[in-house]
């Protein structure tokens, strides 16, 4: 009998930054805000380049998107992420994200629906740059205006 011994996993492999995106958007839909945070890098920056006036712009740092986020579940309550396309670019450790956030507004139980382009950049296996190109006239809805989620 030919027996073959498993040869174990690597403990901690860097995810590719397709993976670490999807992995990302599971914890967003189980509300998980606390492990979705621990994929960030210490030093990580999120930007919104299109956000109103009065929005935040630029988080700088995994301890400021934490804040952000903290409550984020209080006001939007994630269904889905339909149509999902992950684009590779020339550059290995960065991906282009197009999605579709099907939402609820918690306070309204309005439904709340965003698109989004998404350009994350992973350094040793941990989100350094995340830069969402959300819609800004969408948070202009009635129930949408909850600051501190992060939008």
């Amino acid at each position: 009998m030919n027996w073959r011994v498993p040869v174990p996993a690597p403990t901690s492999p860097p995810a590719s930054p397709a993976d670490l995106f999807r992995h990302s958007l599971r914890l967003l839909l189980a509300k998980d805000i606390p492990a979705w945070v621990d994929l960030w890098a210490a030093d990580g920056v999120a930007e919104f380049p299109f956000a109103p006036d009065g929005r935040s712009r630029r988080l700088e740092g995994k301890e400021a998107v934490a804040a952000s986020m903290r409550h984020h579940p209080e006001h939007i309550d994630l269904h889905d992420f339909p149509g999902l396309r992950i684009h590779r670019t020339d550059d290995p450790h960065t991906v282009v994200a197009e999605m579709r956030g099907v939402e609820r507004l918690v306070r309204t139980d309005a439904p709340f629906d965003m698109t989004y382009i998404v350009v994350m950049t992973v350094r040793n296996g941990r989100i350094a740059s995340y830069r969402d190109y959300w819609n800004p006239l969408v948070v202009q809805a009635p129930g949408a205006d909850f600051a501190g989620s992060g939008r």
